[in-house]
């Protein structure tokens, strides 16, 4: 872990599978639940197009990658910052799942 975090006065290692991020693990969990947040409520508007979806799920899966790799390359923390990391995959998950509330609204509404 040689770079540190990219946030102002944050001086934490970043892990070498966030490197592309430039984050370390706790700000990378911030932005991710961040961007879920944002992305959740634009879907729950219900006119997400399919283009936008497709980028959010491409946005899920990447991120979701991304804290898999560094949940199971060893790196050692502390419990609270497990269960963020946990809460993270969770957060992920669910906005898999509005997306893919929102495509079959979509569709319902197309074809009905």
């Amino acid at each position: 872990m040689a770079n540190t975090c990219t946030i102002a006065g944050c001086k934490t290692p970043v892990p070498p599978e966030l490197e592309s991020e430039a984050q370390c693990l706790p700000h990378f969990l911030i932005v991710v639940d961040q961007a879920c947040a944002e992305m959740r409520r634009e879907t729950v508007m219900g006119d997400t197009k399919k283009e936008r979806r497709a980028e959010i799920l491409r946005h899920v899966a990447t991120h979701g990658e991304l804290l898999a790799r560094v949940a199971t390359s060893g790196l050692r923390m502390p419990d609270e910052l497990k269960a963020r990391v946990l809460n993270a995959f969770l957060t992920l998950m669910n906005l898999r799942e509005n997306i893919d509330r929102a495509a079959q609204r979509a569709k319902s509404t197309i074809g009905g």
